[in-house]
């Protein structure tokens, strides 16, 4: 079997859940065996792992025709793709995409990013599957999240092949209700065109059939999980004179950022001896530092911006507990990731990860006076640390991303005629 997946991001360079996602979930497919997976990407950076899978870099992928000989196509690409596959592609080109604007090989300038641009960027994607689609061989296509949905479309159009669509999140979650009529209008196409949909939580299935108006039997969950961390033992909680209590995501409406402030501030009202950390950025901001500002707790709040790699897991080991206070998560991987390096995790019930997770706290994301009683109990009482911290690793290590690939085969297999 051969997918052809398209994706926004991959590690190691994410910017959210989204590559964490896809990667965890590649990786599972290619355990089930007779299997090739081809991921395209916007703008790869040449340093991700394609031991279980081919990544096709959008940006080298032509889309108007240029005549350029092959010393000159071999120096321009340095490796990023081979002449002989950057050809192939380029005399499979069937439309006039000339209204696009291209570089010296016909190819599109992607950002690999999230641009002010960013509706420009998944027309131009678009129209690079419409050039794989007529040179590629594949069994199913598969879109990750609104921004490919376009592109999963017109592929299908083309070859008549199956489309999944892989719903990580909706606009409903991320706007808080106040949803953009464009970017519904994709997602609503996406879906409608899609032979199967796969969501990552059974709460972001409801939000697919009562929103967008899909029929019950097309719409599957299939639950993210955890990379496991192989040298999870050289991650450390160092001494501290106070706990540590960690925020970490995008700092953004969707995640609920002031009530992390707020239970922050009732927290510090009972006790001195915590400390909370709010790791990451968004256009948020400025306004909960302005909100810790008049809080009057500021010597007690630190704010990192944005972690990556290693910096994420060293943050988690070295916090005493992990709060997910999102309004509306369709998953949320960040508390597995705490909880498989030994954090006590409390998350909304907004959430999907609540669906599967049974040794994390879950309260109301509004409910502040629940989140911080769990916090103050959590810090001050040892025995419940360390029962959360050793019931919680025991827990993760058992959901695992083999799992989902193997329901993801499932609903490939229930697609394809052969």
């Amino acid at each position: 079997m051969k997918t052809l997946m398209f994706g926004w991001e991959f590690p190691p360079h994410i910017l959210g859940g989204l590559g964490t996602a896809c990667y965890g979930l590649l990786k599972g497919l290619a355990q089930q065996g007779d299997i090739e997976n081809t991921f395209v990407l916007p703008k790869p950076w040449g340093d991700e792992d394609q031991s279980f899978l081919k990544i096709i870099g959008a940006s080298y992928v032509p889309i108007v025709w240029k005549d350029n000989n092959y010393d000159y196509v071999y120096q321009r690409l340095q490796g990023k793709m081979s002449p002989e596959e950057y050809y192939h592609y380029r005399d499979n080109i069937r439309y006039d995409f000339r209204r696009i604007g291209t570089d010296d090989l016909g190819c599109v300038n992607f950002s690999g990013r999230y641009p002010d641009n960013l509706l420009e960027e998944i027309s131009n994607y678009e129209a690079v599957a419409g050039v794989l689609a007529h040179s590629l061989a594949f069994d199913i296509i598969h879109s990750h999240d609104w921004l490919t949905y376009s592109a999963g479309v017109f592929a299908k159009q083309i070859s008549g092949k199956p489309l999944v669509v892989h719903v990580h999140a909706t606009d409903f979650d991320r706007s808080r209700g106040n949803v953009n009529p464009i970017v519904y209008d994709i997602e609503k196409r996406g879906m409608d065109n899609a032979d199967h949909i796969v969501c990552v939580s059974n709460l972001t299935r409801q939000t697919v059939i009562e929103k967008y108006f899909q029929h019950p039997d097309k719409v599957s969950t299939v639950h993210n999980a955890v990379e496991p961390l192989k040298d999870v033992e050289t991650y450390v909680k160092h001494d501290h004179k106070t706990k540590v209590v960690t925020f970490l995501g995008r700092i953004t409406m969707q995640k609920g950022p002031e009530f992390f402030v707020e239970v922050a501030s009732q927290v510090l009202s009972k006790t001195r001896d915590v400390h909370f950390v709010m790791a990451g950025s968004g256009d948020m901001m400025e306004k909960m530092i302005k909100m810790v500002a008049q809080r009057g707790i500021a010597d007690h709040f630190h704010f990192t911006g944005f972690l990556k790699g290693r910096q994420v897991q060293e943050m988690l080991a070295d916090s005493d507990v992990y709060m997910m206070p999102s309004v509306s998560e369709p998953f949320g991987i960040s508390p597995l990731e705490a909880m498989q390096i030994g954090t006590p995790s409390i998350i909304s019930k907004q959430s999907g990860c609540a669906e599967i997770l049974t040794h994390a706290i879950k309260t109301d994301y509004w409910d502040i006076d629940a989140m911080a009683d769990a916090v103050y109990a959590i810090v001050k009482y040892p025995a419940m640390y360390k029962s959360l911290r050793e019931l919680g690793m025991q827990e993760v290590n058992n959901i695992r991303w083999y799992d989902a690939g193997l329901k993801l085969r499932k609903i490939y297999d229930s697609l394809i005629r052969y």
